[in-house]
């Protein structure tokens, strides 16, 4: 092979490697597609329980020092009343409530070595735990 063909060919490469990186750094910036089935989770920790109920469910979520909660409308849409309410035994409640389309919280409290109860209300229609995650 001549030195000219070597020098051309080693341009070709480079460029092919330039748009490669560059092309990774891109999907890299821009993230999952708009479509991804499973949105990453809103709480820290790994999911304890979930608890329906007729306009919704209650997700809970626990790490060793934290309690966190959300509350899920069965059917997203237009804006209606959402309340979720958690509260570390010995403690006072965090609340979150308004309108909202998806989901009231998320909601975390401080509850190392503590029960917490939870309140969720979407629509007027709700589910109350007693002390849980003890």
């Amino acid at each position: 092979m001549r030195a000219g063909a070597v020098r051309k060919a080693g341009r070709g490469l480079s460029a092919y490697l330039l748009v490669l990186v560059t092309a990774v750094g891109l999907l890299v910036l821009a993230g999952p597609p708009a479509g991804s089935a499973e949105a990453a989770s809103v709480c820290a920790g790994r999911p304890t329980r979930t608890i329906g109920f007729a306009t919704g469910e209650l997700r809970l979520y626990r790490t060793r020092q934290y309690a966190c909660a959300v509350a899920v409308a069965k059917r997203p849409g237009p804006l209606r009343p959402m309340s979720l309410s958690v509260q570390p035994r010995g403690g006072r409640a965090a609340v979150d409530s308004g309108r909202f389309g998806r989901q009231a919280g998320p909601v975390t409290v401080h509850a190392l070595n503590r029960c917490v109860r939870v309140s969720a209300t979407i629509d007027g229609r709700g589910t109350t735990t007693g002390w849980i995650l003890c």
